[in-house]
């Protein structure tokens, strides 16, 4: 922006730079906000022109923000937390207002999604997203208030706080298991193709070559669903597998080694009473549950 003119902010045009910074694309932001591509740049327009600073910059892989716009971002987060919390009018200290937590579909479908909505009992002002997301998510961008995540980031404002170790196993049913260990042709369930790069796709490849792989899933919980058939076996981890009725473990001599899972949560949010809360109420799960992941 050459000539600098500032004008009076609009929320809408705040919201919408939010939900734009946090996709990367017109098309995702406007599928988020159910609204069309040209809300979405006329909306980033009137931002830029209120502001006088170019906010975002397009690439061919979608949207980047400018130093401008990470500064605006910052601060934009902090308004729409700050609008949730006055619409909900809490003033008694209880968690309130929305928090968004991001894990992986296997933490997500096998253990976060039946526990984390006793907190949104608990707390009648509080609202949870919980989202299923393979790839990483960036805080800093504020794609997630909350992220649990076997990788523990390197840098960065982040306060990651060990969760526990997870261990795993081969599992599937009584007969499935009794017809592996009596040493027939190995039958297995996995990843989809596109997710074949994943570290226990790969371990598979590497220790079980000659396996038939008869079903794949996109991610470990749906593996041990397709388990309960008696199609093949599932290498998934032990705190689905254990909370499985219909499944038992399965020993084929060779597992892939125990990882650690991480919460994370921005430096920056320390203060925040409901993100705290939350957090440390998720940290309790763990620990409350440890037996079930080693």
């Amino acid at each position: 922006m050459t000539d600098k003119k500032r004008t009076e902010l609009d929320w809408q045009d705040v919201r919408i730079f939010l939900a734009l910074a946090r996709c990367g694309s017109l098309s995702a932001a406007a599928r988020m906000l159910s609204v069309n591509h040209a809300t979405i740049a006329r909306r980033l327009h009137s931002l830029e022109e209120s502001l006088g600073e170019k906010l975002v910059e397009r690439r061919p892989d979608g949207y980047v923000l400018t130093p401008a716009g990470m500064h605006v971002l910052e601060a934009a987060s902090d308004m729409e937390q700050a609008a949730q919390v006055l619409r909900r009018g809490s003033q008694d200290g209880t968690p309130s207002g929305l928090i968004r937590i991001s894990s992986s579909p296997g933490l997500t479908g096998g253990f976060l999604v039946s526990r984390l909505p006793v907190l949104t009992a608990r707390y009648p002002k509080l609202d949870i997203d919980l989202a299923p997301v393979l790839r990483s998510v960036s805080l800093e961008r504020h794609e997630a208030d909350i992220a649990i995540r076997f990788d523990k980031p390197k840098d960065g404002d982040i306060i990651a706080r060990p969760l526990a170790t997870v261990g795993y196993g081969f599992y599937g049913t009584e007969e499935a298991c009794r017809t592996a260990e009596a040493g027939s042709n190995l039958v297995l369930i996995g990843f989809n193709e596109a997710d074949s790069y994943l570290s226990q796709s790969t371990w598979v490849t590497k220790h079980f070559p000659r396996a038939r792989i008869a079903f794949r899933a996109k991610d470990q919980f749906l593996q041990s669903i397709a388990a309960r058939s008696g199609v093949g076996l599932a290498l998934i981890p032990h705190y689905i597998g254990r909370a499985d009725p219909m499944l038992r473990i399965c020993d084929l001599s060779a597992v892939p080694p125990s990882r650690e899972v991480y919460l994370l949560t921005r430096s920056r949010d320390r203060k925040d009473a409901s993100i705290r809360m939350v957090a440390d109420a998720v940290a309790e799960m763990f620990e409350q549950e440890r037996e079930l992941f080693v």
